[in-house]
């Protein structure tokens, strides 16, 4: 079994300390295999917010993580900057690599850097990245869950948010899914849910699935959507030679004032290769 947390828009400057304590607390239960920290880390990409990302990074000791920028990432008023050198403060705490992988046994995790600093809240996605991507799935074992990570969603829950999406994710989505991918991993918008990209594209060849994380950390919450975080449980012990048998379950983990925890709010079970889930609503809200 392997887990993964996914952490989204924490929004280092933003966090609030009780939210942060008892993220801590969720992460020493469950003891990821992997964090996954889909963007917007910090609010205004300022040197002390990532070095408090950075802080809280290294209190998961030796856990992995993939980390890719947000646009709230690069620097918003200082035009200088932006301009020269967009992910500075980024690179200065988490490496030069934009665009990190993971792979292990069962997990195949690829970032993808979806900002531009030329715009400044809307993602887009290159036909080169889409096809680093591509290459990256074609040396996928059959057990392993495959998996990719932007910042902005490729896919929406509520009308006013498709103008929030990707550009280039048509492309990216059907090229990813004839490559065989399973999940895209998003925020952006604050908005946790999950939504299966095989039915709103009708003649993709492999089930894909979008999942939508809220905001961590942040006070800066969606309307009555309380901070969250999203736990994929996968096993892909059992899998044959052909990848039958996948399966993952997507849970939502919401903060709870009243208990001053993280607490588990809904689960989805995906199974990864099987036609049924093809009767899926659209859209679910996690």
């Amino acid at each position: 079994m392997t887990l993964l947390l996914q952490i989204s828009d924490p929004h280092f400057g933003t966090e609030q300390p009780p939210v942060v304590a008892a993220l801590h607390r969720l992460a020493n239960m469950l003891q990821p295999d992997l964090v996954v920290m889909s963007g917007d880390i910090t609010q205004r990409a300022r040197r002390a917010q990532f070095s408090a990302a950075r802080a809280f990074v290294d209190t998961f000791g030796a856990t992995p993580f993939i980390i890719v920028p947000g646009n709230h990432d690069i620097p918003l008023y200082n035009l200088f900057a932006r301009i020269a050198h967009p992910y500075a403060n980024h690179q200065r705490v988490f490496g030069d690599d934009l665009e990190p992988v993971f792979e292990s046994a069962e997990l195949l995790v690829i970032g993808v850097n979806t900002t531009r600093a030329y715009r400044r809240k809307d993602g887009e996605i290159s036909v080169q990245q889409v096809e680093r991507v591509v290459r990256r799935l074609d040396h996928a074992t059959p057990r392993q869950l495959r998996v990719v990570v932007t910042h902005q969603p490729v896919a929406a829950a509520r009308t006013n948010d498709l103008r929030n999406l990707l550009h280039g994710r048509e492309h990216a989505i059907e090229r990813w899914s004839e490559a065989g991918a399973d999940l895209i991993l998003g925020g952006h918008i604050h908005l946790p849910y999950v939504t299966p990209l095989h039915v709103a594209y009708k003649d993709l060849p492999h089930q894909i699935w979008a999942v939508q994380a809220g905001t961590a950390l942040s006070s800066r919450v969606r309307g009555r959507v309380p901070n969250s975080v999203n736990v994929i449980d996968y096993d892909g012990s059992k899998t044959d030679a052909a990848g039958a048998l996948r399966r993952a379950i997507v849970m939502r983990w919401d903060f709870s004032r009243a208990s001053a925890s993280f607490e588990l709010n809904m689960q989805h079970e995906l199974d990864l290769d099987s036609e049924s889930s093809l009767k899926t609503p659209l859209a679910t809200l996690l």
